[in-house]
């Protein structure tokens, strides 16, 4: 099984909405069949390695990161594919939340006298698809917050500049984090300071495939060779929705985040007056919650949009904003061996706290050096 969510890893970046998978069939210690779900509309893991299997699948045990498909979606139920190639034994990781799937994977295996069990690396195998499990569970994406600031925890001169705090390295580690996310949120006022594009720039001949954080780790040579069904080709990750909260549409003519490099979502308010430059946008009004928009909101449009971990790229009061809501699901905070003085601007804008018990509390889930800079990946504890 873990094998398989080696596979599955391979996904991490261009199987949008799908969540990534997995499988590996084996008759014992001996693999026949490998296969990882490559994008959206296409085979599914387990098609892959039933094809690389063949004949050997019969008898065999089938390792999935997550409950086989039951229903006709785009690709006919992979349930019934492992029935028909014979296998004896399916043993899941996770159970699929899906609706349409929730269950019956597992009932038509046994119904068909295959013994199919399921719990096995669960918790790594949730993890994987954090955002897939959040969007059907929840009902809205997995947030991810990301930030950069000094050593005295500034995010910026008195003046706005911010370019660069972090060095190159870190510069091109975010790259990954955008390249797995479903959307990437900013809101106006970072498009008004810094016009940025919100797209996902890798380097020369990166498929996006390769991950810094996570499952990624030791092992990956386990797939590395060219074994899994299909796993040797190269996908370009699935191009990010850009999403921007402007309340006003103050989103300027000329923006990078309206150009064709991307989709772009504008978030509003419902009296906004829309001007010209943007009467074709992509657009949805939203209530408006205290200080702005409804954040919980927006957050269950994008799930509706099929959004599964939504980054986010954002000033402080935003990101505050997002936080003090309970709505920031993991911090990933880069610190660079730099001083910019107390008149810089903070990391976060936050309500003030009456005592130190108030404090907000944050469990790091991995910490390692980018180049010179500090990474931190961090979860509020609820």
């Amino acid at each position: 099984m873990a094998f398989a969510l080696r596979l599955a890893e391979r996904g991490l970046c261009t199987t949008q909405p799908n969540p990534r998978v997995g499988c590996v069939i084996a008759h014992g210690e001996r693999v026949v069949g490998t296969g990882w779900h490559q994008r959206a509309g296409g085979p599914h893991a387990e098609v892959f390695a039933l094809r690389e299997a063949g004949d050997a699948a019969r008898g065999a045990t089938a390792y999935v990161t997550l409950e086989p498909c039951a229903h006709f979606g785009r690709t006919p139920p992979c349930a019934d594919a492992l029935v028909a190639a014979g296998v004896a034994r399916v043993v899941v990781a996770a159970d699929d939340p899906f609706p349409e799937v929730r269950g019956r994977g597992m009932e038509k295996l046994r119904a068909a006298g295959i013994a199919a069990v399921s719990g096995l690396l669960r918790e790594p195998a949730r993890e994987l698809n954090i955002g897939f499990f959040s969007r059907i569970e929840r009902g809205r994406p997995w947030v991810r917050v990301k930030l950069a600031m000094s050593l005295d925890g500034r995010t910026a001169l008195a003046g706005g500049e911010s370019k660069w705090i972090t060095g190159a390295a870190a510069r091109a580690d975010v790259q990954h984090w955008r390249a797995r996310s479903s959307a990437i949120l900013t809101g106006s006022g970072t498009v008004l300071a810094d016009n940025p594009r919100l797209t996902v720039r890798l380097q020369e001949g990166e498929d996006g495939s390769r991950f810094s954080a996570g499952m990624a780790g030791a092992g990956n040579d386990l797939v590395s060779g060219g074994i899994a069904g299909g796993a040797a080709a190269a996908f370009s990750p699935v191009t990010p929705l850009r999403v921007i909260l402007d309340r006003r549409l103050r989103t300027p003519a000329g923006s990078h985040v309206l150009d064709a490099q991307a989709p772009t979502l504008l978030m509003h308010a419902a009296d906004a007056p829309v001007p010209p430059h943007l009467a074709g946008v992509d657009r949805v009004s939203l209530p408006e919650g205290q200080g702005g928009l409804d954040l919980h909101g927006a957050l269950a449009e994008l799930a509706r949009r099929d959004v599964n971990e939504l980054h986010v790229e954002a000033g402080p009061a935003l990101c505050g904003a997002l936080l003090a809501a309970g709505l920031v699901d993991e911090l990933l905070l880069y610190i660079a061996p730099v001083l910019l003085g107390d008149t810089a601007r903070p990391l976060l804008a936050l309500p003030p706290l009456a005592q130190m018990a108030d404090r907000w509390r944050l469990r790091t889930l991995d910490r390692r050096m980018v180049g010179e800079d500090i990474r931190l990946q961090l979860r509020p504890e609820r």
